[in-house]
């Protein structure tokens, strides 16, 4: 393509010529022209009595000069055959014939179940929190993990995959955000008691003044998302799932004994 050709013959100085001319139908129709009995193209489904072999699209990213009289469309690379065995060659599709790998890549983007992050601590609930005293938090396995999703046609299937990568932990104390790359380091029995984690927090006061006489403990996750298919890849922007519970806090009562 580099410098217009198809199959022997300039495009840019020859548009008419059949070998620039060349149409396909919507993918799963190789050589296009004929179309299903539902008229939306064949799809491999025997319809007119042929057997289609799956058919996949790339844009080429220089264009040249469209067919005569073509309306809007590109240039795309068209590859069919399975397992590896098939045919290339250069095809002119108007918009709408073939399915843009940005656009499937959307709905694949949009079709992505995230988890809310499933947040662990300790001390647990159980146990209490008590001021003074620091408090380990991280996001349990079950929701921190990769995620994926697939949206298809005929002839192309493109993916996104979701990956966490950092967890933003808000006391609801009024103190700052607590920033961790990573679900948090989870507290493992016999540790020391007293000892602070990279992804925690010391609770200065109680909660008893805070509504509920609880403090409220957001875990915001952040999912760097990408996809590819038809050819193509790309990151797009992250996404971001919430997660939150209720954190009573006591006050750590000192005992003091004495004689008179």
């Amino acid at each position: 393509m580099a410098d217009g050709g198809m199959g022997g013959v300039t495009c840019d100085q020859t548009p008419a010529a059949p070998e620039c001319q060349v149409t396909a139908g919507t993918p799963g129709s190789p050589g296009g022209g004929e179309s299903g009995g539902d008229g939306n193209g064949g799809s491999g489904d025997g319809s007119g009595g042929r057997s289609e072999s799956p058919c996949t699209y790339r844009r080429l990213p220089q264009q040249q000069v469209p067919p005569a009289g073509a309306g809007p469309g590109a240039w795309y690379e068209q590859t069919c055959g399975q397992d590896g065995v098939g045919s290339q060659q250069v095809v002119w599709l108007a918009d709408g014939q073939v399915a843009d790998p940005e656009a499937l890549a959307r709905v694949a983007v949009s079709r992505l179940r995230l988890p809310a992050p499933a947040i662990r601590r300790n001390p647990s609930a159980a146990a209490g929190v008590l001021a003074q005293l620091p408090v380990w938090w991280w996001v349990d396995p079950s929701t921190w993990g990769r995620r994926s999703a697939t949206a298809s046609v005929p002839g192309m299937s493109v993916t996104a995959t979701a990956t966490p990568v950092r967890v933003v932990w808000r006391p609801g104390d009024g103190t700052g955000d607590v920033v961790c790359e990573g679900p948090g380091i989870p507290w493992h029995p016999g540790g020391e008691p007293k000892a602070a984690s990279s992804c925690g927090h010391t609770y200065r006061v109680s909660s008893a003044g805070a509504p509920g006489n609880a403090f409220t403990l957001t875990a915001t996750v952040t999912w760097s998302v990408s996809w590819s298919g038809g050819g193509r890849g790309a990151t797009v922007p992250p996404l971001t799932t919430t997660g939150s519970v209720r954190l009573p806090v006591a006050e750590s009562q000192a005992t003091v004994t004495g004689q008179r």
